[in-house]
């Protein structure tokens, strides 16, 4: 599969996961410094003996394209870890729930049309997301990329996986 092939999202149920993460606020010109908070979440739960639960994520809390995003870089945990983080990092949990979702590979700066596109055959389709407007933009319930296949996998960035998983409204 490439980034040309057409890939129909699909609705999923979703439980529960916590997680540990970095929330960080920034423009779409410095959306660079989440991710780079990926590599302090790691080392730290290597110090800590956690192994990730999962594949790293970007969860986007709020959304103004034009001015500002609050968006969180974040590692699973097992349910049973005993965690106790230090700042800046905290715990949290992905709620549980639907979730329309959709895997690009390609190279990732690619995902503001993948996305694009994501949101337009939602609509088309009549779904509806788990968001809010808001002063400070779109609160969203939980809007996530999640890593599944990157830069420390391959560097043939053709090749990196990210799957585009939106709760949507019950």
């Amino acid at each position: 599969m490439t980034s040309q092939t057409p890939v129909t999202p699909v609705i999923e149920e979703r439980a529960v996961q916590p997680y540990v993460g970095i929330r960080r606020t920034v423009t779409m010109g410095t959306i660079g410094d989440a991710t780079d908070a990926l590599s302090d979440l790691f080392g730290w739960l290597a110090a800590q003996g956690i192994t990730p639960a999962g594949p790293d994520f970007l969860r986007y809390h709020v959304i103004d394209m034009a001015r500002e995003l609050e968006v969180e870089a974040g590692v699973p945990v097992p349910a049973d870890a005993q965690i106790t983080v230090e700042t800046p990092m905290r715990t949290g949990v992905l709620p549980a729930g639907r979730y329309l979702t959709t895997t690009h590979v390609g190279d990732p700066d690619e995902l503001v049309a993948v996305t694009g596109a994501f949101l337009e055959w939602a609509e088309r389709n009549g779904l509806r997301w788990d968001v809010s407007d808001t002063a400070a933009g779109e609160r969203w319930g939980c809007r996530l990329e999640i890593f599944h296949l990157g830069p420390d996998d391959d560097p043939d960035r053709s090749t990196w996986q990210t799957q585009l998983a939106f709760r949507l409204a019950d």
